[in-house]
């Protein structure tokens, strides 16, 4: 199979670094793609991801098989819908599926209409009725721009006045342009998240390996939310009887109801969830592979993945077997200085062939090539991942990974995986 992997980020990059070892890629292309993704896979240039016409005609001249979108922006413009109108095979949803991440409020309707665990929620287009709401159930509240926000549209306001900004932000200030003329104001769940993601054919769902994202900036969980600083898997948190309850009350259930609803759901679903006193509840849904959740999961995956997203498109998910090894993976995203905020680019990197000599596995998430030198391209600018026997040992490989690279700038979450190392 001739296959084709959409987007430039460290998702992307652990995406082709796993299709690239399946026994069914014969060739392996990656659009727009990056440095790092360039030494497994070859990069087109010159298309935007949001393109789709000339995604669907880049995908016909270069005779692909099967593309697979990794970010969610062209899921929800329709980039599937066009290619399998052009005869294309494409691992993610249609557009009317991929709503379940486009509007957070048509989520979380569905998961009301059909008794899917999630917050008390209410949904507004109206700043002033928004604020009226807020000051009357009080914070901590959550508040969340509708549409897309690249991981950045929820604020947990743990202070009233913080709630207020967030609204005016959000729905005067355009902070999110359109993604925040409407928000969803969610109670404040307490608990430890986890994210679980899942293949699906639309019928048939096969659990990934549990992992835990640190979404806030700096360590002990301060700072503003960010795109994910770090992640491991498995995640303790979520035992076995955890997600049995998770697969039989949440993951089933949502792609029963996106069916029911004429709006069959086929691709990865990732389900972020809580994990609370009264059981696991939905804190949202995305409609593609979590990042940098997949920098973990996929290390720790025994089989082929081209095979496993070929059955999804072609709805024969349950004649495959998904496995997963033994051990744990931890990932340590190496940021740019001012992330989430302003950044500068363009510092180069060094030390890059020393860690992957060393066995490291590097998922470049934003970097460029510039005169034959690799540069920062991104706030995200690096995944660094490593597998162990623990939790304990794989981060202590990612943080020796992480000591051998520098840029001007640099700075990571020192942290990451701690809760699961707290449990013990």
């Amino acid at each position: 199979m001739r296959i084709l992997v959409i987007g430039s980020g460290g998702r992307e990059h652990a995406l082709c670094w796993n299709l690239a070892q399946s026994e069914k890629c014969d060739k392996l292309f990656a659009l727009p793609g990056n440095p790092g993704i360039s030494e497994v896979a070859e990069c087109v240039d010159g298309v935007s991801v949001e393109d789709i016409d000339e995604i669907v005609a880049k995908a016909k001249s270069l005779e692909i098989n099967l593309v697979v979108v990794g970010p969610e922006v062209p899921l929800t413009l329709g980039l599937v819908d066009a290619l399998e109108g052009a005869g294309i095979k494409a691992f993610g949803p249609k557009k009317n599926a991929a709503v379940l991440e486009g509007s957070k409020a048509f989520s979380k309707e569905l998961m009301k209409k059909y008794n899917i665990p999630t917050a008390k929620y209410e949904v507004f287009t109206d700043a002033e009725l928004a604020k009226e709401y807020v000051k009357k159930e009080g914070a901590p509240i959550v508040i969340k721009a509708d549409g897309l926000a690249a991981g950045k549209g929820v604020i947990v306001a743990k202070e009233l006045s913080e709630a207020l900004n967030a609204i005016d932000s959000m729905m005067k200030d355009g902070a999110f342009g359109k993604a925040g003329a409407s928000v969803v104001i969610e109670e404040f769940m307490e608990g430890e998240e986890a994210s679980l993601l899942a293949f699906t054919d639309g019928e048939t769902i096969v659990p990934m390996i549990p992992s835990q994202d640190h979404k806030r900036v700096f360590d002990n969980d301060e700072g503003p939310n960010t795109g994910g600083m770090g992640t491991y898997a498995p995640a303790p948190v979520m035992t076995m009887e955890r997600i049995k309850e998770a697969e039989e009350k949440i993951l089933k259930p949502t792609i029963a109801a996106m069916k029911k609803e004429g709006r069959t759901y086929k691709g990865c679903l990732y389900a972020g969830l809580m994990v609370t006193e009264d059981g696991l509840k939905v804190v949202e849904f995305n409609a593609r592979f979590g990042d940098p959740e997949t920098q973990v999961v996929l290390p720790l995956l025994d089989g082929d993945l081209a095979e496993i997203m070929l059955s999804c498109v072609d709805e024969n998910l349950k004649n495959v077997k998904v496995e997963w090894k033994k051990g744990a993976a931890v990932c340590v995203v190496m940021a740019s200085k001012g992330y989430p905020g302003a950044y500068e680019k363009g510092k180069e990197i060094f030390g890059l062939a020393e860690a992957k000599n060393k066995g490291h596995l590097i998922f470049h998430a934003g970097t460029k090539k510039v005169e034959n030198k690799i540069v920062t391209n991104g706030g995200r600018v690096l995944n660094v991942t490593d597998t162990g026997a623990d939790i304990r040992e794989a981060r202590n490989k990612a943080y020796e990974g992480v000591s051998l690279i520098k840029f001007k700038g640099a700075f990571t979450r020192s942290d990451i995986a701690h809760r699961a190392l707290e449990r013990k």
